[in-house]
C-alpha cells in the first residue's frame, strides 16, 4: 500500500466527493500539464498512488511537440492504462528508424525533423462516460467516442465510435452497447453536460435503461 495520507490531501475537485477512496483520484485534482485537459469527475484508480497518473500513464508527452490528451467528463480509468503520445514516433521515411540525432553531435547534421513529424497523428481524445480497463493501451491520435468501454489490455490504434465495446490486440469492436437510435438519443441528451444539481435528481434515470424517461428529464440548457 502506498503512503498517501488522504487526511491531508483531498483529491476530489468538488464537494460531491467529500470522502475520496484511498486508491482513486479525480484527475482534475492531480493533473498539472497544460497539454492534458480533463473533464469533471473523471477518475483514475491505482493502489500505487493515483496521483501518479500523469507520469505513469501518459508516455512520450513532450511539450515541444504540443499534442494534447483530452479527457471528457465522468470517465473511469483502471490501473496501469497507458496513453502513448506522438513523442514516441520515430522517423520511418528512410532505411533506419534509429534516432541517431539525439545521441551524438556528429549525428545531428543533415537530420530532417519532417521525417518524424510526418508521422504525428494529432491529439488523443477520450469522450465522456468512457470506461478504460486495466492495462489498456491507447495509441497516438485516437478518438474514443462517448460511452465506450475499452477492455482490459486492449490495444486501441483506431478511432472508436460512441458506445462501442473494444477488446483484444489489435483492439476490435465486438459490439455496440445500444442500438443506433438509442445511441443517437444518448448523444443528444448528453447528460454529462447537465448542471450537477439536475444530474443528481436524475441519477435513477441515468442509471436506468428507459430512454424516454431520460429524455423527459433533459433540462433546457442555454448555450
Amino acid at each position: 500500500m502506498h503512503n498517501l495520507d488522504i487526511t491531508k490531501k483531498k483529491f476530489g475537485p468538488d464537494p460531491l466527493n467529500p470522502n475520496p477512496l484511498l486508491d482513486t483520484a479525480f484527475l482534475k485534482a492531480v493533473v498539472t500539464s497544460p497539454n492534458i485537459e480533463v473533464g469533471n469527475f473523471s477518475y483514475y484508480n491505482d493502489p500505487k498512488g493515483p496521483e501518479k497518473f500523469q507520469d505513469h500513464c501518459v508516455k512520450y508527452h513532450f511539450d515541444f511537440i504540443g499534442d494534447k490528451l483530452k479527457i471528457g467528463k465522468f470517465c473511469a480509468f483502471a490501473t496501469d492504462i497507458q496513453f502513448i503520445m506522438n513523442g514516441a514516433n520515430h522517423a520511418m521515411t528512410g532505411f533506419s528508424t534509429f534516432p541517431f540525432n539525439v545521441f551524438a553531435e556528429g549525428w545531428k547534421g543533415g537530420f530532417d525533423p519532417s521525417t518524424i513529424t510526418a508521422g504525428y497523428r494529432g491529439d488523443t481524445v477520450v469522450g465522456n462516460d468512457v470506461w478504460i480497463g486495466r492495462e489498456a493501451l491507447i495509441m497516438p491520435g485516437v478518438t474514443i467516442g462517448d460511452g465506450s468501454i475499452i477492455g482490459t489490455r486492449a490495444v486501441v490504434a483506431k478511432d472508436v465510435p460512441p458506445y462501442s465495446i473494444v477488446v483484444g490486440n489489435p483492439g476490435k469492436i465486438v459490439r455496440k452497447r445500444f442500438d443506433d437510435t438509442t445511441i443517437d438519443a444518448l448523444l443528444d441528451i448528453a447528460w454529462w453536460d447537465w448542471p450537477v444539481d439536475h444530474l443528481t435528481k436524475a441519477l435513477n434515470a441515468i442509471r436506468g435503461n428507459d430512454i424516454e424517461v431520460l429524455k423527459s428529464m433533459k433540462p433546457n440548457i442555454e448555450t
